[in-house]
C-alpha cells in the first residue's frame, strides 16, 4: 500500500505541483559585472587596465606610531651607483701572433721547445730544412752568375738576366725569407741548408704545435705568441645598465689570486650586439700588466662606478611593485595618504630614481607602506581596519548652547 501512495505523490508533482524557486540576481549579470563583483569581494575593484583600485587612507598619529609609518621627502640629486659584473682575463688580440711558414719543409731543431716561454721579437724559434728553399737559392745564384757574365754587354740579353735575378730574389722575399739572409747567400755564393724562423713579437708562447722532425706545410700554425704587457678583461653588463657604460670610463678590477688588491682599467670597447638569451652586452677593459701577474684565463670581478645627472630620488622602500604598476603613497596637505602610480628608473643603493609621477618636496610613505596599501584595498570592499578612516577627518561638531530659561 505504501509504494502506491509514494507513486501517486510523484505523479502529482510531475503534473504541476513543482515548487518555483525565485530567479537568482546573478542570472541577470553580464560576465564583466560578475567578474568585477567576485574580484571586489576579496581583491578590490579594478580599473579599465585591470589594475586594482586603491583609495586614500587617513591615519591618526596614534595609528601611524602603532603601524611604524615613517615618511620621506622627494629630493633631487645625482644618481651614483656601482655596476658589478664578472669577467675573464684574455690576451689582447692586437698583440697575438701566429708563427707559420709559407714553404714546405722539415723541422731540424727547436730553440723554443716548451709552452709558456718568454721570447723577444726577433728571437730564434726553430730551424727549417726545405728542399724548395734550397732550389730557390740555387736559382738565385745561377741568375746572379748570369748577370755577372753579361755585365760588359748590352741589349735584351742583359735585361733578361736582370729580370731573372730580380724574380729569384722576389720569390724568396714572398716566402718571408729575411732580406739580410738573401744578401748573405748572394755575397757568399753558398746555399744555406736551413732557415731560422724568428718570433715576430715579444711575449709569451701560448701554444707550441710542432716537434723535431715534423713535416710542416705552408700555412700550418707552429707557435702562438702573445704580448702580455697589457691584457683584456671581458665581462657582461645587463641591458638596463648599458646607458651608464661608455668607452673611456674607469673600472676597478679584482682577481681572487690577489685578494685585497685591485687594478684600474678603462673600457676600451663595447660590443655592438646584445646577447638575446641573457639580455647582456659584452664590454672590454684594457689593463696594464706589470710583471705579468695577470694570467689569461683568470676570472675577475669588475666594479664600474657611474654617476648620472640630477634626478628625482625616493627611498627604495617607498615604492610598492604590484606587478601591474609601481605605487607610492603621497601625503597631501590634508594628511590623506593618496596612492599614486610612478615610473621607476634605476636603483642607486637605498634610493630609486623616479622618472614620472612625483615632484620635489612631496612627502611619501617610506616604511609600513604595505600595511597602508592593504588598508587602501580593504577600504573598497569592507569597513577597513578598525579605527581607520577612508576620508579626511570630520571637523568636530561644536555643541549648541541651550537657551537660558527665564524665570517668571
Amino acid at each position: 500500500m505504501r509504494p502506491m501512495i509514494l507513486l501517486a505523490i510523484g505523479l502529482l508533482g510531475a503534473a504541476g505541483c513543482t515548487r518555483q524557486e525565485p530567479e537568482s540576481p546573478m542570472a541577470e549579470m553580464t560576465a564583466e559585472e560578475h567578474a568585477k563583483m567576485m574580484a571586489g569581494g576579496t581583491q578590490g575593484a579594478v580599473d579599465s587596465a585591470g589594475a586594482q583600485i586603491r583609495e586614500p587612507v587617513y591615519l591618526t598619529p596614534e595609528q601611524e606610531q602603532a603601524l611604524g609609518v615613517v615618511y620621506a621627502t622627494v629630493t633631487r640629486g645625482p644618481v651614483t651607483r656601482t655596476i658589478r659584473t664578472v669577467g675573464q682575463i684574455q690576451p689582447p688580440e692586437t698583440a697575438v701572433a701566429e708563427v707559420t711558414t709559407k714553404v714546405e719543409g722539415f723541422v731540424e731543431a727547436l730553440t723554443v721547445g716548451t709552452t709558456g716561454e718568454a721570447v723577444r721579437a726577433g728571437a730564434p724559434l726553430m730551424t727549417l730544412y726545405s728542399p724548395a728553399l734550397v732550389a730557390a737559392q740555387e736559382e738565385l745564384l745561377t741568375a746572379r752568375r748570369l748577370m755577372a757574365s753579361l755585365e760588359s754587354s748590352s741589349g735584351p740579353a742583359q735585361q733578361n738576366a736582370e729580370d731573372l735575378l730580380a724574380a729569384a730574389r722576389r720569390r724568396l722575399l714572398w716566402w718571408d725569407v729575411p732580406e739580410e739572409w738573401i744578401t748573405q747567400v748572394e755575397t757568399t755564393g753558398q746555399v744555406q741548408r736551413t732557415l731560422t724562423l724568428r718570433s715576430p713579437v715579444s711575449g709569451v708562447v701560448l701554444e707550441k704545435m710542432v716537434v723535431v722532425g715534423q713535416r710542416v706545410m705552408p700555412g700550418m700554425p707552429l707557435y702562438r705568441i702573445a704580448g702580455l704587457d697589457q691584457v683584456w678583461v671581458e665581462g657582461d653588463v645587463f641591458e638596463q645598465d648599458l646607458r651608464f657604460v661608455r668607452v673611456g670610463a674607469e673600472a676597478h678590477v679584482e682577481v681572487s689570486a690577489y685578494p685585497g688588491e685591485h687594478s684600474m682599467g678603462r673600457i676600451s670597447f663595447i660590443y655592438p650586439v646584445l646577447d638575446a638569451m641573457s639580455r647582456t652586452n659584452r664590454i672590454r677593459l684594457t689593463l696594464p700588466n706589470p710583471g705579468l701577474r695577470l694570467k689569461p684565463g683568470m676570472f675577475a670581478t669588475l666594479y664600474l662606478d657611474v654617476t648620472q645627472a640630477q634626478a628625482l630620488l625616493v627611498p627604495s622602500g617607498a615604492v610598492i611593485a604590484t606587478g601591474e604598476r609601481n605605487l607610492v603613497f603621497v601625503r597631501d596637505e590634508t594628511g590623506m595618504l593618496v596612492p599614486r602610480a610612478v615610473v621607476v628608473g634605476v636603483r642607486a643603493g637605498e634610493m630609486v630614481e623616479i622618472l614620472e609621477g612625483l615632484t620635489v618636496g612631496e612627502t611619501v610613505v617610506r616604511s609600513a607602506n604595505f600595511l597602508v596599501d592593504a588598508e587602501s584595498r580593504l577600504g573598497l570592499t569592507a569597513a577597513g581596519m578598525p579605527g581607520m578612516q577612508h576620508g579626511p577627518p570630520a571637523a568636530p561638531v561644536k555643541p549648541v548652547p541651550e537657551p537660558e530659561q527665564q524665570n517668571d
